[in-house]
């Protein structure tokens, strides 16, 4: 199987692409949705993003990856048990992990293992799909037909940031934080407004319409597909030199600082838009840190919230009948207002 189509080799799509590294940065942005045409380089983005991320420390043989340096009231049931033992560590990926549309409940967030059940008569947790993506990123493409039952099992996980299971006389708890990412096709159906709000960052994306655009995009996949092996290789120096910001950004998201103008002018923003409850200024003041660190800065400032604003902001804005214009207009009009002192 050939390796993923290389991040830096996708044309355009600019805003899609900052939305994933912002979240790569911080998972606690939130999420990604992401949509737009068919065709348009989600799926290849997202699957591209995996391959960049760097690699994080679990307690070995822990199906949920655990994080070491959680205190044990953040791990699973079986790594708080042996708390008083010596602990084991070890390095993986960042987990990417695929919802299917078609997944069943018990595929999602786990079930008794039946195998082990009918052979040794025990029962014993199989763990699903929200196990596998504890500290990572699940994706779900197409997560507009996402299925209403599916859905409510997301939603539970996410507010809370851990899966219970209690069926087959189990009772099972761990933890399940991970960055919701998903694509679709508005032309589709649209998102429940419960689930839409648990995405941090919102992105359009379009087919380009210049053909200059175009015709690199089919350039660079038809390349890719001839020889992935050396097209891949082409771009190794790229991908390492994004892999590493992406790294650093990491480390020095927690160290920017955030000046009491940049939070005024996000709260006013926020106040002028009239958006619902206070989780679009925490989003936007985590979102334009990560930016200010992708950019190798200490320091917010106003031009970051600028720049998250749209994604961070046109989904949570309510509809207004008598307002034609989109969310990214509406959003524009008031930063054109909004004057830096």
């Amino acid at each position: 199987m050939a390796a993923p189509y290389p991040f830096t080799a996708i044309v355009a799509q600019q805003d899609m692409k900052l939305a994933l590294l912002i979240a790569a940065v911080d998972q606690g942005v939130g999420g990604v949705l992401i949509m737009g045409d068919r065709g348009t380089g989600k799926s290849t983005a997202i699957r591209a993003l995996a391959a960049l991320l760097p690699k994080i420390p679990v307690i070995a043989n822990c199906a949920y990856n655990c994080d070491p340096g959680r205190t044990p009231a953040g791990q699973c049931d079986n790594c708080q048990q042996n708390k008083n033992q010596v602990v084991k560590t070890t390095t993986v990926s960042i987990p990417v992990v695929d919802l299917p549309l078609g997944a069943t409940e018990d595929r999602v967030i786990g079930a008794l293992d039946i195998e082990r059940a009918l052979h040794a008569g025990e029962k014993a947790f199989e763990p699903g799909l929200l196990a596998r993506a504890h500290r990572g990123f699940l994706y779900i493409d197409e997560v507009n037909l996402l299925e209403d039952h599916i859905v409510d099992a997301l939603l539970d996980v996410a507010a809370s940031g851990e899966n219970v299971v209690e069926r087959e006389g189990l009772s099972i708890r761990h933890p399940a934080r991970f960055v919701l990412v998903g694509s679709g096709n508005p032309e589709e159906g649209e998102l429940r407004p419960q689930l839409l709000d648990r995405f941090g960052l919102s992105v359009d994306v379009a087919t380009p319409q210049d053909v200059k655009s175009r015709v690199e995009i089919i350039r660079q996949r038809d390349r890719y597909e001839q020889d992935p092996e050396g097209f891949i290789k082409q771009w190794r120096r790229k991908e390492s030199a994004q892999r590493s910001r992406i790294e650093k950004a990491r480390l020095q998201v927690g160290l920017v600082n955030t000046p009491d103008e940049v939070l005024e002018f996000a709260a006013s923003l926020c106040l002028q838009l009239g958006t619902d409850g206070l989780r679009g200024e925490l989003t936007l003041l985590r979102a334009g840190r990560a930016l200010a660190a992708l950019n190798k800065k200490d320091l917010l400032t106003c031009e970051d919230i600028r720049t998250v604003a749209p994604m961070v902001l046109r989904h949570r804005l309510r509809r207004d009948p008598l307002d034609e214009s989109g969310s990214d207009s509406r959003i524009a009009r008031v930063l054109e207002t909004m004057v830096v002192s």
